[in-house]
């Protein structure tokens, strides 16, 4: 594939990424900012907590979309022209724009729902252990953020148990970095025990 259509599909993977949905769900739905309300947080996780199981749920499949659908349309109209290199390229510019969205002037979210939607694209069954490794920490915890967080970094390994393939290795390795060090104020409040539990059943 040339550098210009590895450009193209990068760009169209970081606006991909950049889609603030809970943002867009509680301004033109609900009529509030999402980022003044509990945790300030644009995501998934936020929302359910602030606006209720409806829109979370929402958000969450959004998110999850909006990592997904660059990879897949990428496979769909270059199978026969595009590496992994190129997958995880495209994915991981998805992931930065879910961190650092251009329609947030460069803020967004923790990036955890967009990454799971990016891995499905790629490699659905490591992308499945890896959420089941994430709802086991939270069930145990009550932690979202402690799931994501161990989850993140257990990620490599899972891809290097599984794929033993050092493109998908390395990438795991940033996907990573960038969830782990989105959730550095998280990092500090569980230390701090002061990170609160996410109560599935109450709004």
């Amino acid at each position: 594939m040339s550098l210009f259509l590895i450009t193209f599909w990068s760009i169209i993977g970081y606006l991909a990424g950049s889609l603030p949905w809970g943002y867009w769900i509680s301004k033109y739905f609900y009529k509030i900012d999402i980022r003044t309300r509990g945790s300030g947080n644009i995501g998934a996780t936020n929302v359910f907590r602030v606006l209720g199981p409806v829109p979370g749920i929402i958000t969450f499949l959004l998110d999850v979309g909006k990592g997904s659908l660059p990879i897949i349309l990428l496979k769909h109209l270059h199978q026969t022209n595009t590496n992994q290199a190129v997958l995880l390229i495209v994915g991981i510019a998805t992931i930065v724009g879910s961190k650092f969205s251009i329609f947030l002037k460069g803020k967004g979210g923790k990036a955890v729902n967009c990454s799971f939607g990016v891995l499905l694209a790629l490699i659905p069954k490591e992308a499945f252990v890896s959420f089941l490794f994430w709802v086991l920490i939270f069930v145990a915890t009550g932690y979202v953020s402690l799931a994501s967080i161990i989850a993140a970094i257990n990620l490599p390994v899972l891809l290097w148990l599984f794929q033993e393939n050092r493109e998908f290795v390395t990438g795991g390795i940033i996907i990573s970095l960038i969830i782990v060090v989105a959730h550095k104020e998280n990092i500090k409040r569980l230390l701090q025990r002061k990170e609160n539990r996410f109560n599935l059943w109450k709004r």
